[in-house]
Order: structure tokens, then sequence, then C-alpha cells
């Protein structure tokens, strides 16, 4: 129970033994008799022990300090996600690169080169230049 909760509990007590004097002698003899046979029928505590498996680094919801080492178990997937988008970034970056030195090279092999205008307008010459001049 929370605080909140355990202040309100003090508060309904005190205002029922607070009329608990008016009560009649038969009211109280019932709730006497009723208390008794709830008492009776209370489960009796076990002896057994149970194994409740913790994990090592999770937060107490009950502790008052947090754990020194409760942002560990964040980091275990967040850091291996950074360095896949950090790596997937890097690979596209590069690829990137890649096309662009293989188009101006080429641009630059064909504006250096002199060729007639009709080679231009060929299909073959077309298919070199999407095929990437390989």
């Amino acid at each position: 129970m929370n605080t909140r909760e355990l202040d309100f509990a003090y508060k309904v007590r005190h205002v029922l033994n607070g009329s608990l004097d008016t009560l009649p002698a038969a009211t109280a003899d019932r709730l006497a008799s009723a208390r008794k046979t709830a008492l009776s029928r209370k489960k009796k505590e076990s002896s057994l022990l149970a194994f409740i498996p913790r994990i090592l680094f999770a937060d107490q919801a009950g502790s008052l300090t947090p754990r020194p080492l409760s942002w560990l178990p964040r980091m275990g997937v967040t850091v291996p996600l950074i360095v896949l988008a950090l790596g997937l970034i890097g690979i596209y970056q590069v690829e990137q690169e890649r096309r662009i030195s293989d188009t101006a090279e080429l641009d630059a092999a064909v504006l250096a080169d002199e060729l007639p205008l009709s080679a231009y307008l060929d299909h073959g010459f077309n298919a070199f230049l999407v095929d990437g001049g390989n």
C-alpha cells in the first residue's frame, strides 16, 4: 500500500471506531461472532518456499533509491540499433559517392572524346551509357 491508501485506511478506521460506543449490544455481539467466524475460516500460512527468479539489473518498484546500473539493460538494445543505423547510413553514403564518381568519370570521358553527333543518336551508344561503360 502506498501512503495515500494507508492514510485513507487510518481515517476510515478512526471514523468507524468513533461510532463504536453508540452501537447496540446485539449488533456488537453479532459483529464479534462474525469476526470470530471469519478468523476461523482464514487460511493457514504455508511454510513452503517459492523460488522467484529476478533479473539482475531490474529496478525494484518499492526502492526509494535508484539502482546505479538501471540504464544498462536498455543500452543492450539501444546501442546495437544505433550501430546498425550508422552502418546503413555509411553504406548508403559510400554507394552514393561511388555512383557519382562513376557517372562523373563517364561524363568526362564522353565530353573529352570527339564524337560525331550521329553517335549520340545510336541506340547502342545509349545502351553503353545506361550500362555505365562496362
